[in-house]
Order: C-alpha cells, then structure tokens, then sequence
C-alpha cells in the first residue's frame, strides 16, 4: 500500500452535528485524579509511529497521517431515553458474531440507556420488506449467553439490496443509529446507505464494526475473529502435520481461508512451527517451482506440510468460466484439490513414490465460538462503536491501530484491500520457520 496516495483529510470522520447532551458515563477531564479521562476531540493515533517518519514531517512541515481516538465523549449527539437502534449481521460467519452482538446490547442498556434496539435478521435482507424477516428485540436478558456459541443469532447473508428500501425501513421504524457487522463488502453497503440517509438530509448514524476472519481490511491492524480462526487452525494443522509423518513420503495439503490475503496462513504456520511450505494469494509461484523445492524435501526428511491460502494460484485457471457469488464476489477455484493433483502428477513423472492428503477445515473454523482473547476485542470493539454512534460520529468504521482503538472513515477502508508484503518481516519470520525458498518459480 502507497500511504502517498492518502492525505489527512481522508482520515477525518463525520458527524452529525453539534454534541449538546451530557453523556450518562461520569468520567474525568483531570489527569492523575485515578479516573479514565474523556477522549477529546483532538486526540489522535499517528499511522507510523516511527522515529524516521515523525523526523519527516517534523523536516517537511507537513501533517502526519493519523487517526481518530475512539472512547466516550463528555457531550454526546443523541439523547439516550429517545434513541432508537438497529442492528445487523452480514456476509459469511465468523467467530465472534455473536460477542459483539452482546457487547453492543449491553453497552448501550446499561451505559446509555438506551431501551429500544432492534435485531434485523438475515443480513442487508432484514431491511429489505419483500423479504419479510421478522425483526428481533434485544435487551440483555435475551442476548445474555449468546457469547458462548458460533454464529450469529441475528443470521446473515450476502447479496446487494436496494438502498432506498433499506432507509426507507429505517424511516419508518425511527432509527436513529444502525450498525452494521460485516467485512469489506458490508462496509461498502453501510457507505452507500450513508448517502442515500445524506441525500434525504437525515439524522441517522452509520457504524461499522469490521468482521473479516481474513484479517485484509486496510486500515485495521486486527480484526475480530482473526485470532481463533488461526488458533484452530493450529490444531488442524498439527494433526495433518501427523498424517504426513505417518507415511513414507507423506505429504499433507491444509487449504486456510484468505481470499486475497495470506494472514491466516501465515499466522497458522508462525503458531505450529509445522509446515514445510506455505502458499498465499500475495505471492506468484509455479508447479515446476513447488515440486522442485518439494521432492528436495521429501529426499532429506520423507514428509512435507503445506499451507495454502484459498486465493493462491487463482491465475492456474485463467480461462475457466468464472462464477460468482450473491454479493459479487468471484467464487474461487479449489486450489487444494488442484495441488493435490497437481504435486500427484509432478512427483509421479520424477519417479518419487508418495501419499497425498487434502483437508479443506475452513467451516468448521468460521462458525467457532470466539476464543477468550478475541472474546475481550469483540466487547472492546462493541463499546467503541457505541461510543461512537451516540457521539453523532458517521460513515465511520471502528478500527484499531498502534495498541489503540481508532475512528476510520469507511470510504478510506474500503478503498483497497490489505495485503502481506512479501518484504515484510512478518513473511520473512514465515520463510524462516518454514525453510522454504523465498520464490518457487
């Protein structure tokens, strides 16, 4: 990513109005009193926190890229005992769904006040009236246990709809905030229907909280969800790691979500420290290449652990007919069936008697129950978005950046995805522990 292309403008969140309201959390504006204090306005997250880079800016006079503080504000938009919520659960599952769905109810009953929050089912489809989806009443009796499962009790879907219909839905039931938890996709559709709510000048807040188990919204140094989807992976790795010991030239392929970004692959093998060779949408390699590096392998240890990312290799099929999903998405070609057949006819034609194994977990990983530490970031992320929704704050996204919770501008976001640089030390770390060379071409 080219942060040239950015300037700080593109960093600064809308809100609807002045904030005239005493907000119901009695914090401090005193430092050392033991009190947390309130955000203030000014409060900022710098992008690069580098030595190097603020010597920069110092040097150029310019202002650095930064981002919004997010937390509770001493004056907030909206007043509590009349605000109306909406909220909805869209594109695939991810674990964690569910914690926010409860962080959020929570936060805003007992906070706030707020008394009147509403569960739109099925996604973007819940506001969507030809659909006919009942709305759900949250309070915090019925979303209480909900944290201990996978899914989300609001369900979900993918699939444009039409933005009229859906603020024509939030007119007529008075919303006054709407949240929406979802990835990328999602995220664009909250900015659309931000300004179709700026076109008929209402005052609606849009919040996103981030759900993406890849991990690839720019912007955003952890999303919910990322860290179980590769804990569990870990497991699953280790036992496919066994199969691949228990036969002479065993070799054992584990294909980890990540469409166009290598995060959960790369993390699984930094946390078992068992595979031999990992492959990610970021990087280019060929099936000459791999089988090279892979028959050196088996030579010198007589199994082998692959890692592979759902999006790498999508260029093997070039040609194909190219299908899509509800939302657009194009649906990607099974590239550990096609490794596996692949790798078969490679080390067959060099002569090397082999067992091949293919293990695809990726559903069982997204509808897990968030794990304790991605537990506590789903309720972290709940409250910040809650603080920013009755703060007026709008078209915004909460983020979290340099060990802080941050304000995003959704438009920023979303305007490119977030990817491993394959000069990073993060891939370096995974060469290091994989030994596999740094190009298989």
């Amino acid at each position: 990513m080219d942060i040239s292309n950015y300037t700080l403008e593109d960093f600064l969140v809308k809100e609807l109005g002045p904030r005239r309201v005493r907000s119901p959390i009695k914090l401090s504006k005193k430092r050392g009193d033991g009190i947390y204090n309130y955000i203030e306005d000014g409060e900022r997250i710098l992008y690069d926190a580098s030595l190097a880079s603020i010597e920069y800016y110092e040097k150029t006079g310019q202002m650095p890229i930064s981002f919004e503080k997010a937390g509770p504000k001493e004056f907030i938009y909206f007043e509590p005992s009349k605000t109306k919520v909406g909220i909805v659960t869209c594109g695939g599952l991810c674990p964690g769904l569910n914690n926010v769905i409860r962080g959020l109810v929570m936060q805003l009953w007992y906070r706030y006040g707020v008394r009147r929050i509403l569960g739109f089912r099925y996604g973007y489809e819940g506001l969507v009236p030809k659909y006919n989806h009942p709305y759900m009443e949250l309070n915090p009796q019925v979303v209480e246990r909900i944290h201990n499962q996978g899914g989300t009790i609001l369900g979900s879907s993918r699939g444009k709809q039409d933005v009229t219909e859906i603020v024509d839905t939030l007119e007529i039931h008075n919303i006054n905030i709407l949240f929406t938890i979802g990835g990328d996709g999602t995220l664009r559709g909250a900015h659309a229907i931000h300004e179709e709510i700026e076109r008929r000048k209402l005052k609606i807040a849009v919040v996103g909280i981030p759900k993406t188990i890849d991990n690839d919204i720019n912007f955003i140094d952890r999303s919910f969800g990322f860290e179980t989807a590769f804990a569990i992976a870990d497991q699953i790795v280790r036992n496919a790691h066994n199969e691949a010991r228990g036969a002479y030239n065993g070799i054992a392929i584990v294909k980890l979500m990540g469409r166009d970004s290598g995060f959960i692959a790369a993390n699984a093998a930094l946390a078992t420290q068992e595979a031999n060779f990992v492959l990610i949408p970021e990087m280019y390699f060929t099936i000459e290449g791999l089988c090279k590096a892979l028959k050196e392998r088996l030579e010198r240890r007589h199994h082998a652990l692959i890692i592979v990312g759902e999006g790498a290799g999508q260029y093997f099929f070039k040609g194909e007919n190219v299908e899509k999903d509800p939302s657009g998405n194009i649906k990607y070609k099974d590239i550990g069936a096609f490794l596996q057949n692949k790798i078969h006819e490679c080390l067959t034609q060099y002569g090397v008697r082999h067992t091949i194994k293919y293990i695809d977990p990726s559903y069982i990983i997204r509808s897990a129950p968030a794990i304790p530490n991605d537990s506590k970031f789903c309720n972290l992320l709940a409250q910040n978005a809650v603080h920013a929704a009755m703060a007026g704050k709008t078209d915004v996204v909460v983020g979290h950046w340099n060990q802080s919770f941050t304000l995003l501008p959704i438009p920023a976001a979303v305007r490119e995805r977030k990817h491993i640089n394959l000069e990073s030390e993060l891939w370096w770390n995974v060469l290091e522990t994989t030994g596999q060379p740094p190009q298989m071409i």
